[in-house]
């Protein structure tokens, strides 16, 4: 072995950007996890919260856990781990918590052990985190966490991975201080959607795509629409369609749900349009009387980082 340990920070990320459904994602610079993985003397793999949110620590319980033991299955020798993870993106925000756990965690790992696995290989272990999280493997998080920028995931079997170019984008989120908790959120979607609704769906997400990589910043704003998904989930979030509406009246390009929810998102072409959009997530919020957070970021083009 290289090392005897590696500390990771690993992005938060918004999955599906409004039209791409378990396809789409990008990487934020903030906010992030910190984690720590080292070989310890201990058998097996010994995991440790330094953070209040109350998650289980028990590796087949653990996002960060399951990952790591579907790696330990491929290699010849089972290592002995310690992993202390910081979580400072919450969990239930929407904002990929469980995918900077599991994608960090075998970052990590995979640069401890001298780098064997490829990025593939990483994603598809990663998966098996998400699975504890949702009751779903998905790779929309996880993709971008890993890779940074915009990613689309053509396919999950086999495996098929495209890194998006895309033009600089400011990213303002505002986090109301409810739990939406991913496996309720799925549960709610229409297992069948309509021709025409599909139809307008693919329109879109080719046009975000188109967009993203012409960096054709009105293309993308027309293309953040989604028919299928928002209109059913949106219900969940308190004060919505009041954020939405009040964003774009602040210029920005265009948004939605941040993954399941409750987090929103917004992306605008420059930093001054991204605060005042800011400003108006703070103002429904603080009518409703809901608390918040807000994150006016940009997009991370490196995901995983050493430190």
């Amino acid at each position: 072995m290289n090392t005897q340990k590696i500390s990771i920070k690993s992005p938060a990320t918004i999955a599906n950007l409004v039209c791409g459904f378990d396809i789409l994602g990008l990487a934020l610079e903030e906010p992030y996890d910190i984690m720590t993985l080292e070989n310890t003397e201990h058998p097996g793999l010994e995991i440790v919260h330094l953070d209040n949110h109350g998650l289980p620590t028990e590796p087949e319980q653990n996002v960060s856990g399951a990952a790591l033991l579907a790696m330990m299955e491929e290699l010849p020798e089972v290592p002995n781990w310690k992993l202390t993870i910081d979580k400072r993106i919450k969990p239930g925000s929407g904002l990929g918590s469980s995918a900077a756990s599991a994608a960090g965690a075998v970052f990590a790992a995979n640069q401890l052990l001298g780098n064997p696995f490829s990025n593939e290989d990483l994603i598809r272990f990663a998966m098996c985190g998400e699975k504890v999280a949702s009751g779903v493997k998905h790779a929309d998080n996880i993709t971008p966490c890993l890779l940074g920028g915009v990613t689309l995931i053509r396919s999950i079997h086999p495996l098929d991975i495209i890194n998006l170019s895309a033009p600089e984008l400011y990213i303002t989120v505002v986090h109301p201080q409810i739990e939406v908790r991913t496996a309720d959120a799925r549960q709610i979607l229409k297992k069948e959607v309509p021709l025409k609704q599909a139809i307008k769906q693919w329109g879109n997400i080719a046009g975000l795509v188109a967009g993203l990589m012409q960096g054709d910043h009105a293309l993308i704003g027309r293309s953040l629409e989604d028919v299928i998904i928002e209109p059913v989930r949106s219900i969940l979030i308190p004060g919505f369609e009041e954020t939405k509406r009040r964003s774009l009246e602040a210029g920005a390009l265009g948004g939605g749900i941040s993954g399941s929810g409750p987090s929103i998102f917004m992306l605008s072409k420059d930093e001054k349009t991204a605060a005042a959009v800011e400003q108006e997530m703070k103002k429904v919020y603080t009518t409703i009387g809901i608390d918040y957070k807000t994150y006016l970021t940009k997009l991370n083009g490196k995901g995983i980082t050493t430190l």
